[in-house]
């Protein structure tokens, strides 16, 4: 497929207009053809009208017409693996093997989404039936389900150009629900999008659905994402990103006259707790997997573990010296854009200022272009306590070590923390049984806990929970990886005395789609008796 850079207004692409930019490759430095076109405040506003029109056809459609359509995405991603791979290769310097899995993993989740609306009982059906005989009131026939929000606005992030990104977890799940999509792609990795989003296109064409079920923009700037969320057709958005952008996002959702959900998954370090059974078990082999946790993607993960409670013990210094040995003999890093390298030695060398530099990579003459090297800060319980920027991600491969004199002071620290995506105890189960107190703070702080593994890595499955209290999102009650995810996009809607055949077919008596249902109160996926 030749790259235009143009965006897809529909099945339409966006006239030349307007500023262009290119995507930088991050090894180089060189710029990547094609130029990109930034869409214009009328290609937005066309781009929603077409989603608003789009949208009473797509929440019509039956769980099975959906299905379809994500599978013949997969197909169409999986036929296109290796020239996807090779483009984001280019564009973000990630490894081939990292991006050939996420080609993989992006399709998975397609495929996972169609099977869930295949069978269909995600809709949360329920039905009380009519009491005309109650005193003192009858009860009404009361028949409910979850339904589509409407448009919704995905904004890719940088670090995950496809599992995230155009037909990513956030569209897959919108999709899924019944919502058309309108992507703001990220700038980093144009070519990638405009890829993806012609085999979306191509899916949505091949499928008979308006043309408006699907659009992708491109703009380096601010200005387009702005002006999705405040149009008026705009229902629904979804952000994977940094803390700033993310906050903007959502203050601008809650400024519009009739507010809207904004789904953000922002900041998170992501803290470990070391209890004394995992150091007692191998300080050397406990130091290597935390090196390789907060290194994975040059440290660009959102479950990084930017923060690791240490106790006083005897194997202590055994693992901080391996772990600094890993830091100083470890080559140099290349970073997904010029800004996220420049944030990075800006962010750690304020951090250098507030803590104790332990290790850190050279750098060398044969830097990439946008370089990042390793580094392990260090400090006490009590100056973490007092400094609260030391609890802040860095987006990068770096971490700090928070040396506590016991255990026993982690409740202390756990207390003291913002919201997370995820919390990590690493120990014995008699650590475990130990520490019931500490579990117990950290499920108000964390989306997941993590027993006797790193955080880094998200299983995509309907159990997982990629979430958390802000700042790591803007909802704790969502999650943007698994099945839950669609619950996002949907709201539930009540029919009240409706006629059998003037309700959906999920809430209809025979249950001509075999779903669970809740039948006056019992979960059942039974007909209706009279």
């Amino acid at each position: 497929m030749p790259l235009t850079g143009q965006a897809f207004i529909g099945a339409q692409r966006a006239a030349h207009a307007g500023s262009t930019f290119q995507a930088l490759n991050p090894s180089t430095g060189q710029s990547l053809d094609p130029p990109y076109f930034s869409a214009s405040t009328a290609d937005v506003d066309k781009a929603a009208r077409l989603a608003g029109e789009a949208a009473p056809t797509l929440a019509a459609a039956s769980g099975i017409s959906k299905a379809a359509l994500l599978r013949d995405i997969a197909a169409r991603l999986d036929a296109l693996q290796q020239p996807l791979a090779e483009r984001a290769h280019l564009e973000t310097a990630l490894p081939m093997p990292r991006l050939l899995g996420e080609v993989t993993r992006t399709t998975g989740q397609l495929r996972t989404f169609a099977s869930l609306i295949e069978e269909g009982s995600w809709v949360d059906a329920r039905i009380d039936t009519p009491l005309p005989e109650r005193k003192p009131l009858p009860r009404p026939s009361l028949r409910s389900m979850l339904r589509p929000l409407g448009p919704v606005a995905v904004f890719g992030p940088s670090n995950f150009p496809l599992a995230f990104s155009v037909a990513g977890g956030d569209t897959a799940s919108a999709l899924a629900a019944g919502c058309p999509v309108i992507v703001k792609a990220h700038a980093a990795h144009p070519g990638t999008s405009e890829l993806v989003g012609e085999v979306v296109q191509q899916a949505v064409a091949a499928a008979g659905l308006p043309e408006g079920v699907f659009s992708l923009l491109f703009d380096s700037g601010i200005e387009v994402g702005a002006a999705l969320v405040r149009h008026p057709l705009v229902e629904a958005v979804a952000f994977t990103g940094s803390l700033g952008a993310g906050r903007a996002l959502m203050d601008m959702a809650a400024a519009r006259p009739r507010p809207i959900p904004c789904f953000a998954e922002m900041a998170s370090t992501n803290p470990v707790f070391i209890l004394p059974g995992a150091l007692r078990s191998g300080p050397e082999s406990l130091a290597q997997g935390l090196f390789n946790s907060f290194t994975l993607g040059a440290g660009q993960m959102c479950t990084k573990p930017g923060i690791v409670l240490v106790p006083d013990q005897p194997e202590a210094p055994a693992f901080q010296s391996k772990l600094a040995d890993l830091v100083n003999q470890s080559a140099p890093f290349t970073l997904l854009t010029a800004g996220i390298a420049h944030a990075y030695a800006r962010a750690t060398t304020h951090r250098a200022s507030q803590a104790a530099t332990v290790a850190q990579a050279p750098a060398s003459a044969a830097d990439p272009a946008c370089p990042a090297h390793a580094q392990l800060f260090e400090t006490s319980l009590e100056a973490f306590l007092r400094e609260p920027a030391l609890s802040e991600e860095l987006f990068g491969p770096d971490t700090l070590l928070v040396h506590c004199p016991s255990p026993a002071d982690y409740l202390r620290v756990a207390q003291s923390l913002d919201g997370h995506l995820t919390a990590s105890i690493l120990g014995s189960e008699d650590d475990l049984a130990a520490h019931r107190d500490l579990i117990a703070i950290l499920e108000q702080k964390a989306g997941r806990l993590i027993f006797n593994a790193f955080p880094t890595g998200v299983e995509v499955a309907p159990a997982m929970v990629h979430g958390g209290p802000y700042p790591s999102t803007s909802n704790s009650q969502y999650t943007s990886v698994g099945t839950g995810a669609i619950h996002r996009f949907a709201r539930p809607v009540c029919f009240q005395n409706f006629p059998d055949a003037a309700v959906p077919q999920e809430l209809q008596s025979t249950n001509p789609l075999g779903i669970l249902r809740q039948v006056d109160g019992i979960p059942t996926r039974d007909p209706l008796t009279s």
